[in-house]
């Protein structure tokens, strides 16, 4: 690499002498060259080396800006090179091409795995994109975005992004994704017979999960140490500190104990008052008017929905999916299966405004308020029902 910081140092000396003179070469800046050029330039009177200083100055700050232009051009060299180690399988039917990419290639255990899905038809052919979290439900899914444009040439581009966590390391696969698609351009069928539209189904994709334990690292187990050797000194010395540490903890119970009857008891509240109090807070805001609103609204209401499953019937709501909450949910006693499956509908209508972008209307919102309120009050009435009857 070019030594820029001595080439600019020289062209420093040359900009006190001549101004014309300061050209930036890559064969200035060896240690002996450098040596030369500050010794000469103290062996001018004071002004002269006032002069020195300011070009110095000057030559540091021009350097630090070099060195930053060149830190961004290897970020950029960086980034391309990772979009070119990406995985890309394409898949082709009719008017339509499929294509999955899995970045990066070689991921670490830890890693963010980006999947894309690209999908590009022909004008007049409806495209039926997977289902949020299709094929997907084996990673945890960090963050998912849709978009669909037309380009200049008239074509649709149809994009589904999803940012996963895998669980373990070894090797893993992104399994074949199905795509559906409805022909309708001039003198052709629009799906086959039986059949509601025509099938692509994309190739799967198998990559690698690096661990981060080396593969040199044994398994084996190191021999045990030798024999402790007691030591008689200093006897008197561990029995005073253990009678301090012995004190040190009495002390410490006993201002635990002080402090606890010190503090004010708080009455315990039940999981449904703690849902009810949010749910009503809730209500009385104003109903959401765009796809912002409704999108921060549905994660409020589904979170005091699932937090009160949590607390009420010991469910880790908040730390799974749908499909996982909903899986755990219906092996639970205590809710019936109309309540399982007015919870299905709820929370299968709140992904879709989170997720998919969907901008529900007014009559939409107070369905989906009618159903939080049914659901939390009538599993409650089932939860005390059912207590009553073991007691």
């Amino acid at each position: 690499m070019i030594n820029w910081s001595a080439s600019l140092f020289a062209c420093s000396t040359a900009f006190r002498r001549n101004a014309s003179a300061c050209q930036i070469s890559p064969k200035v800046g060896t240690t002996n060259e450098l040596q030369s050029v500050f010794d000469n330039n103290w062996s001018y009177p004071l002004i002269n080396r006032e002069k020195t200083v300011f070009s110095l100055l000057v030559s540091v700050l021009l350097a630090v800006v070099a060195h930053s232009v060149s830190l961004g051009q290897d970020s950029d060299d960086d980034d391309s090179t990772n979009a070119k180690t990406a995985l890309t399988h394409q898949a082709v039917v009719g008017p339509v091409r499929a294509t999955v990419k899995v970045a990066p290639e070689q991921p670490i255990i830890g890693d963010v795995i980006t999947v894309t899905i690209e999908v590009v038809s022909e004008p007049s052919v409806e495209i039926l994109m997977p289902e949020f979290g299709e094929a997907l439900d084996h990673y945890r899914i960090l963050d998912f975005a849709p978009r669909q444009e037309i380009r200049d040439d008239g074509k649709t581009l149809s994009i589904q992004t999803y940012r996963l966590q895998p669980p373990i390391s070894g090797k893993q696969s992104i399994p074949p994704i199905l795509i559906e698609f409805v022909d309708g351009r001039p003198g052709q069928k629009p799906s086959p017979d039986d059949y509601d539209a025509y099938e692509l189904l994309t190739p799967r994709i198998d990559f690698t999960v690096q661990s981060v334990v080396p593969d040199s690292a044994s398994s084996e187990l190191k021999p045990p140490l030798g024999e402790l050797q007691i030591n008689d000194g200093k006897t008197t010395s561990r029995r005073w500190l253990r009678r301090i540490i012995y004190l040190a903890a009495l002390l410490a119970v006993a201002l635990w104990r002080w402090l606890r009857a010190r503090t004010p008891k708080v009455e315990q509240r039940s999981p449904y008052e703690l849902a009810r109090e949010r749910l009503d807070a809730l209500v009385q805001k104003p109903l959401p008017t765009d796809t912002d609103e409704a999108d921060q609204f549905y994660v409020e209401l589904s979170d005091i929905v699932r937090r009160y499953l949590e607390d009420q019937f010991n469910l880790r709501a908040p730390e799974l999916t749908t499909e996982e909450f909903l899986e755990a949910v219906s092996a639970s006693p205590d809710l019936s299966r109309e309540h399982q499956q007015l919870l299905r509908e709820f929370l299968g209508q709140a992904d879709l405004v989170k997720f998919a972008g969907v901008n529900p209307d007014r009559t939409t919102i107070e369905a989906s308020i009618v159903a939080a309120n049914r659901f939390i009050d009538e599993s409650r009435v089932r939860v005390d029902v059912v207590e009553a009857k073991n007691g």
